[in-house]
C-alpha cells in the first residue's frame, strides 16, 4: 500500500519548465499544489556541482525530473548529486524520472575495444540510491534490462498519433508512415497501426560513419502525404537527406515526428532549407532559442502523461496503461479537442 503522504517533484537545471509543466498537471488531479520541492543546484568555481535542499524530504516519496541530455555530462551529474543528496536526508523512495536517457546509443560493443556506456549510467543511477527509473523512448529497448531496478519506458507513438489524428483529419486515407531505416522499423508500425496507415522504409547504406551514400525508399510513396518517425534526431542530416528523397520518389508532402529533438550544430538550419513541411518533436528536451522560434519545428507536451504516469506510480497502479493513445486521449483533451 502506498504511503498516505504525497508525490514530491524536485527538477534540476536539465528542463525546468517540463518539470515545472508535469507539477502544474499534477495539481490539477490531485485538487492541491503540487509544487517543486526548493533547492538549489550550483556549481562551483571549478565546475563542481554543488546540491542543497531546502526542504523535509525525510519518509517522502521522491521523483527527480531531469533529462540527461547536453550538457551530457553535467546534467548527469546532477541526477546523482540529487539522488545522493535525498538519500542522505532519508527519503523512503527515489525515483529518476529522465524523458531523454543520454549514453542510450552506445548500448552495445561495435567493435573492439569500446564501452557500454549505457550499462556503466544504469550501474551509477543504482549506486546514487535510485529505486525506480521512468523515461520514454529508450533508444534501445534493452537497456531495460541493464538495471536491476524498476524501469517504465514510455512511448511518444499514442501522443504523436493524436497529434497526427487532429491536424491531418480528412486525409488520413494518404498519410504513409515512413522508417527513416531499418532499424527503426518496429516504431514505425507500432505508430502505423495506431493511426491505420501503411508503411515505408527508407534504406540508407554509409560509406564511412556520418556518410550516407545511398538510400533506397521500400514502398510506394507516390502521392502520399509522408511521416517519418524516428526517436531521436541529432544534427538532422539523414532525416533532412530522406525528405527529398521521398519527395524525389513522389511524395506530396513529408513531415517528421521525432521523439527526442537533440537538435545540435547545424540542424535547426537544415531542417529549414529542407523538404520536410513540419518536423514535431516532444519537450523531453529542453528547446535552445532557435528551436522555440523555427516555424517549421513544432513541439508537443509530454507533462501531461509524465504526470499521469508519477501519480500511477504513486498510487502503485498500471504505467502501460498510458501505451493506448485511446487512454491518453482525456488526459490530452484540451490539446487535441474536435
Amino acid at each position: 500500500m502506498p504511503n498516505i503522504v504525497e508525490p514530491k517533484l524536485i527538477s534540476g537545471n536539465a528542463n525546468l519548465p517540463l518539470a515545472q509543466a508535469v507539477a502544474r498537471r499534477m495539481s490539477m488531479h490531485r485538487g492541491i499544489n503540487v509544487g517543486l520541492v526548493e533547492a538549489r543546484v550550483e556549481r562551483f568555481n571549478d565546475g563542481e556541482i554543488f546540491v542543497e535542499v531546502y526542504q523535509n524530504v525525510r519518509g517522502e516519496d521522491m521523483f527527480i525530473i531531469q533529462p540527461t541530455s547536453n550538457p551530457a555530462n553535467d546534467n548527469l551529474m546532477e541526477l546523482l548529486i540529487i539522488a545522493d543528496a535525498l538519500r542522505r536526508s532519508s527519503a523512503s523512495r527515489i525515483t529518476a524520472v529522465i524523458p531523454y536517457f543520454g549514453y542510450a546509443r552506445q548500448d552495445r560493443r561495435t567493435k573492439a575495444r569500446t564501452p557500454i556506456s549505457a550499462k556503466l549510467v544504469a550501474n551509477m543511477l543504482t549506486e546514487a540510491g535510485i529505486e525506480r527509473v521512468l523515461t520514454m523512448d529508450l533508444h534501445a529497448a534493452q537497456i531495460q534490462g541493464f538495471f536491476d531496478i524498476p524501469v517504465d519506458n514510455l512511448y511518444a507513438s499514442p501522443i504523436f498519433a493524436l497529434d497526427i489524428q487532429h491536424h491531418f483529419r480528412g486525409r488520413m486515407d494518404d498519410v504513409m508512415v515512413v522508417s527513416p531505416d531499418v532499424g527503426g522499423v518496429a516504431r514505425a508500425r507500432e505508430l502505423a497501426q495506431r493511426i491505420g496507415a501503411p508503411l515505408s522504409i527508407v534504406d540508407k547504406r554509409r560509406e564511412k560513419p556520418g556518410e550516407v551514400a545511398e538510400m533506397t525508399v521500400i514502398g510506394n510513396v507516390e502521392g502520399k502525404t509522408c511521416i517519418i518517425v524516428d526517436d531521436i534526431c541529432d544534427t538532422a542530416g539523414t532525416l533532412c537527406k530522406a525528405a527529398d528523397h521521398l519527395m524525389e520518389n513522389g511524395a506530396i508532402e513529408v513531415h517528421s515526428y521525432i521523439s527526442h529533438g537533440v537538435l545540435s550544430g547545424p540542424a535547426v538550419d537544415r531542417v529549414t532549407k529542407s523538404a520536410m513541411k513540419s518536423l514535431v518533436i516532444t519537450d523531453s528536451i529542453q528547446a535552445t532559442e532557435a528551436v522555440r522560434n523555427c516555424p517549421d519545428i513544432r513541439i508537443v507536451p509530454t507533462a501531461p502523461m509524465f504526470a499521469q504516469a508519477i501519480l500511477n506510480i504513486w498510487n502503485g497502479t498500471s504505467v502501460s496503461s498510458l501505451f493506448d493513445h485511446a487512454t491518453l486521449g482525456p488526459i490530452y483533451e484540451g490539446l487535441y479537442a474536435a
